[in-house]
């Protein structure tokens, strides 16, 4: 096993991103962490609030807010579900990521290591993290700020001797105790005798001695994945246009990914809600929902379609805050690839989703949308409108519209292009002309009935058509009728 441990110092504070500069979280009247300006002025953890006060008086103060840090824990855990399934949250501001099966996925431990540290700081936290094989281990070498790369059980006693006593959070008298004994670091107190440590000071810390050094099993409570996902996100700031609020956005797009990836499946809608400031004329939220041409979890994929949205959304109010919603995930198709690239593989039925979503980002969702045939023998009245997901190549069932005798019946030819409406055309001689006489190639093929639409408005009621395939003097290929009306131009052949 190989555990990746994420610890968090600085959450407390990193929950409030609207603090301005030099600032502070107090609880029970004292610090408990400061910023780096605040930290440089002699506001440490553990200062009397007033002291911290009185050496800077433009300090910014806020009382701990456990529930803040425990969502963005929970957040931040949702994340990491886009490395490993295996998350634990411990109550210390800490994740642990059992890594050891998604090393080979992410490119090796350095790899992953520096990826999931580069993540965590875009999701908005400043992590010490390290690399070990017992969970424990992981812990004290992150707490003591031991960034170095992976180790095996053997190396476990030498790095774990440099670490202070202090990554132990021993209570004040257990760690007197220890050192009157001479005990400085891990390393000395490694060397004492584990029967008279068990004696003077509990089994409980030899116990966790032989954990982190892999002598005795250690597990865990893993991290449950929600259902459903819905997280909120404060802004350091208020936000006017809408345009700005990618940047935070993505960061509760790449959580939701990360969620998808643990529960193995994939979206197809989100509902973004951006919350407007308060105050006497409190605003709902503006609501903002996102469909996809069919089940992803593309963080990539899902910015691009919210950019497109947000260039065209009208804040009532400035937004302080973020949210976004996400009903149960479903299964995500397979794909399947050639041994040997061929000419035009790129043209994927990824890239197609891409290229609809977009469309619709932009024109909107009644503007894009692909033709179903009904079984219908009217031509006009043979096919309908519907949604452009088997644009992306996803199998649909047949048409509950078409009959099963109806689906296999044979008529006759059909063209792509059908006029809006049938074009009158003139007759000289007893034949059609378009440009000059046509000669008649095919039919005729008799369409008619239609009584029962006959009384309602702008439907096409009964016809009595002659259909006819002929081709001009231009050589086109045209779908012509004749009717009592006349000969009429109705569609033209590719």
């Amino acid at each position: 096993m190989l555990w990746l441990a994420l610890h968090l110092p600085c959450l407390p504070l990193e929950v409030f991103p609207e603090l301005p500069s030099p600032s502070a979280i107090v609880e029970r009247e004292r610090v408990i962490v400061a910023d780096r300006a605040a930290v440089s002025a002699g506001v440490v953890a553990g200062r009397r609030l007033a002291e911290a006060r009185a050496l800077l008086p433009a300090l910014a103060v806020r009382e701990r807010a456990v529930e803040r840090e425990q969502a963005a824990l929970k957040r931040l855990a949702c994340w990491a579900g886009g490395f490993t399934s295996e998350v634990c949250c411990l109550a210390q501001s800490m994740l642990l990521l059992e890594v050891a099966a998604s090393l080979r996925l992410f490119g090796g431990a350095a790899k992953l290591f520096e990826d999931v540290v580069a993540g965590c700081a875009k999701q908005g936290h400043l992590p010490r993290a390290a690399l070990a094989p017992t969970p424990l281990a992981a812990q004290w070498l992150a707490i003591g700020g031991d960034d170095r790369g992976s180790c095996t059980l053997d190396e476990l006693p030498h790095r774990l001797g440099a670490l202070p006593l202090s990554v132990l959070a021993l209570a004040s008298g257990d760690e007197a105790r220890l050192a009157s004994f001479g005990a400085r670091s891990l390393a000395d107190l490694l060397r004492l005798p584990r029967a008279g440590l068990a004696r003077r000071l509990g089994t409980g810390l030899v116990t966790d001695l032989a954990r982190a050094l892999g002598e005795l099993p250690d597990p865990r409570q893993r991290f449950v994945f929600p259902e459903l996902f819905a997280e909120r996100l404060e802004l350091p700031m208020r936000v006017e246009q809408a345009s700005a609020l990618g940047w935070a956005a993505r960061r509760l797009i790449d959580a939701l990914c990360g969620w998808l990836a643990a529960r193995g499946g994939g979206i197809s809608e989100c509902v973004f809600e951006f919350g407007h400031e308060s105050g006497a004329r409190q605003r709902p939220a503006t609501v903002l929902a996102l469909g996809f041409a069919g089940a992803t979890r593309d963080a990539e994929r899902m910015s691009r379609v919210l950019g497109e949205r947000l260039q065209r959304l009208h804040l009532p109010a400035p937004v302080e805050r973020i949210g976004l919603r996400a009903g149960a995930p479903a299964a995500l198709a397979g794909h399947s690839r050639s041994l040997f690239v061929e000419r035009g593989e790129g043209a994927s039925d990824e890239s197609m989703a891409g290229l609809l979503e977009r469309l619709q980002a932009r024109l909107g969702d009644d503007s894009v949308h692909a033709l179903s045939s009904v079984a219908e023998h009217r031509p006009e009245n043979a096919w309908r409108r519907v949604a452009a997901a088997p644009l992306t190549g996803e199998k649909s069932p047949p048409s509950p519209f078409l009959a099963p005798a109806l689906r296999h019946s044979a008529v006759g030819p059909r063209p792509l292009c059908l006029l809006a409406q049938p074009q009158a055309l003139r007759e000289l001689a007893g034949r059609p002309q378009c440009g000059g006489p046509l000669r008649l190639l095919a039919g005729p093929e008799r369409i008619e009935s239609g009584w029962w639409d006959a009384a309602e408005p702008d439907a096409l009621g009964d016809v009595c058509r002659d259909y006819f395939v002929a081709i001009s003097r231009r050589d086109e290929w045209l779908w012509i009728f004749r009717s009592r009306a006349g000969w009429f131009l109705h569609g033209v052949f590719a």
